[in-house]
């Protein structure tokens, strides 16, 4: 059906793939696909920010959210699933769907929480994606 599945996960939240996991790998083992898993390290968005910060930071945040997605995989992912971490950089949604597209994954599977006032049906970043991504989009209710 699909010839890959891009998974986002946010590392410091359980929410965002307890429950979108199981699906994404049973799909990817179904269907023998690769499954792209990604997490994003959110830029700082304006330079006035960055000068807070120790030079080269941003490159230090990089490479231990690449060694924890690592170890993420590691754990939630079965052997026999293939699995291509990646570690993205910017805002969440834009990353997400710059990675779906760049990779050619034909769905992203997604977690969300529960909705609050504000977020009228989805979590931002999950709503912005289902509205702008040109792949299809699978969001797994994180607590209902």
């Amino acid at each position: 059906m699909f010839k890959s599945i891009l998974l986002p996960v946010d590392l410091n939240a359980e929410a965002s793939w307890a429950k979108a996991a199981p699906i994404a790998v049973k799909m990817a083992r179904d269907d023998g696909i690769p499954l792209h898993v990604a997490t994003v390290v959110p830029d700082f968005g304006a330079s006035m920010v960055s000068v807070y910060f120790e030079e080269g930071f941003e490159e230090k945040a990089l490479h231990h959210a690449g060694e924890e997605l690592n170890a993420w995989v590691e754990k939630h992912i079965p052997d026999g699933v293939e699995v291509h971490p990646h570690v993205l950089h910017g805002r969440v949604y834009d990353e997400i769907m710059r990675a779906a597209d760049s990779l050619e994954v034909d769905a992203i599977v997604m977690g969300s929480h529960r909705p609050e006032l504000k977020d009228y049906l989805l979590g931002p970043n999950a709503a912005r994606v289902v509205r702008h991504a040109n792949q299809s989009v699978f969001v797994v209710r994180g607590n209902a």
